[in-house]
């Protein structure tokens, strides 16, 4: 397979929640699931509006990749505020990635891919994720994610 030669994206939009703490060191993660227990210490929104099934297959195929270079930007908009707070994730594409999840979106540090694994070798889990962006979050703040594979 050959590189990409522009980037291609996916986009993300959720929400946060008042369960959302961003303390797991490995992963993160966004669910269109519409709850989120204390348990989901990984989980950064909720009610996402995609998950990695409805994902351009053109894009998939991208990430599928070795040498894709994947970067995650997250922005959260604080409710009720024009304030918001962005960080951003690079990471690795890999050659078993499915797509196939139709609940939630993983982000990984290690190699590790499941049905649900967008990217791995990540340079962020939820717990290195800004704590002003985490607080916009679990005060119920809208979440944008934008996936970029070049």
């Amino acid at each position: 397979m050959t590189r990409p030669t522009e980037s291609i994206e996916a986009t993300v939009d959720a929400r946060g929640h008042a369960n959302v703490s961003a303390t797991h060191a490995s992963t993160l993660e966004v669910t269109s699931e519409d709850f989120l227990t204390p348990a989901g210490d990984c989980i950064l929104g909720v009610e996402a509006d995609a998950t990695p099934a409805d994902f351009d297959a053109s894009f998939c195929e991208a990430c599928r990749s070795r040498a894709a270079e994947l970067t995650l930007v997250l922005e959260a908009r604080e409710e009720g505020n024009e304030t918001s707070h962005a960080e951003t994730v690079s990471g690795q594409g890999h050659p078993d990635l499915t797509f196939e999840s139709d609940t939630s979106l993983v982000v990984r540090t290690s190699g590790y891919v499941d049905d649900r694994t967008v990217m791995v070798d990540a340079g962020k889990a939820a717990a290195d994720i800004s704590r002003d962006l985490v607080e916009a979050l679990a005060a119920g703040g809208d979440l944008s994610l934008s996936l970029r594979v070049e």
